[in-house]
């Protein structure tokens, strides 16, 4: 069964729902890979992972986070020290940039707080729907938008849910398809489903996958 725009909205909901249940079922414990202690060190370790594996942001941050703990350390630090540190991480000069200027706003209009709306999230330096829906939703249980990520837009493209590579229109569809007690958790799962069944580097195990029976493989050869 592939999703199609001319299916009513309400056999797309079943359709999600399906899928949302077999990854349930797959991966029923999940939860964010990348490590900390405070919503501040995830909204950092968030920065840090674009382009970024989170095994290497979580090397990265142990030593970061035992350094600089708090907003007003990571506002007040030299770039070159900042940028020295997470090198590892790639992209390391803007990253270190947008740390620094998203610490410095926090200290200056949120004693050094990190805010609990994507209102004011998604302003800072280096954040965006995708970094403030990861923050809300693992650091604070507010689920405000289901996280697309690169395993998200794959395994949903593939799966025919959605026909768009776009981060913000496949965020929309999702968040129309799954009620909003599956936003947190669903990103977790696919991100799974696409370490372990669902590749993009190899040929995905089909074999293995409990949708094999429904799925449509789109883009898949």
């Amino acid at each position: 069964m592939v999703v199609r725009t001319r299916e009513t909205k309400s056999e797309a909901k079943r359709y999600a729902a399906r899928v949302a249940r077999a990854l349930t079922a797959e991966y029923p414990v999940v939860h964010c890979s990348l490590r900390f202690d405070s919503p501040l060190q995830l909204l950092v370790a968030t920065i840090l992972s674009a382009q970024c594996t989170d095994e290497r942001v979580n090397q990265v941050t142990e030593q970061l986070f035992a350094q600089y703990p708090t907003a007003e350390d990571l506002a007040t630090v030299r770039l070159p020290t900042l940028e020295k540190l997470i090198r590892s991480t790639g992209f390391f000069r803007n990253k270190a940039k947008n740390i620094k200027a998203c610490c410095q706003t926090l200290v200056e209009q949120y004693d050094g707080q990190v805010p609990r709306t994507l209102d004011e999230l998604v302003p800072l330096p280096g954040v965006g729907r995708k970094t403030a829906n990861v923050v809300l939703g693992n650091a604070f249980g507010i689920a405000s938008g289901v996280v697309v990520d690169t395993h998200v837009t794959r395994i949903c493209g593939r799966l025919g849910i959605v026909a768009t590579k776009d981060a913000v229109k496949i965020e929309k569809k999702l968040n129309e398809l799954l009620p909003r007690k599956e936003w947190i958790d669903f990103s977790h799962r696919c991100i799974q489903h696409g370490r372990r069944i669902c590749s993009a580097r190899t040929k995905p195990r089909c074999d293995e996958c409990r949708m094999q029976g429904f799925c449509p493989r789109v883009g898949v050869s």
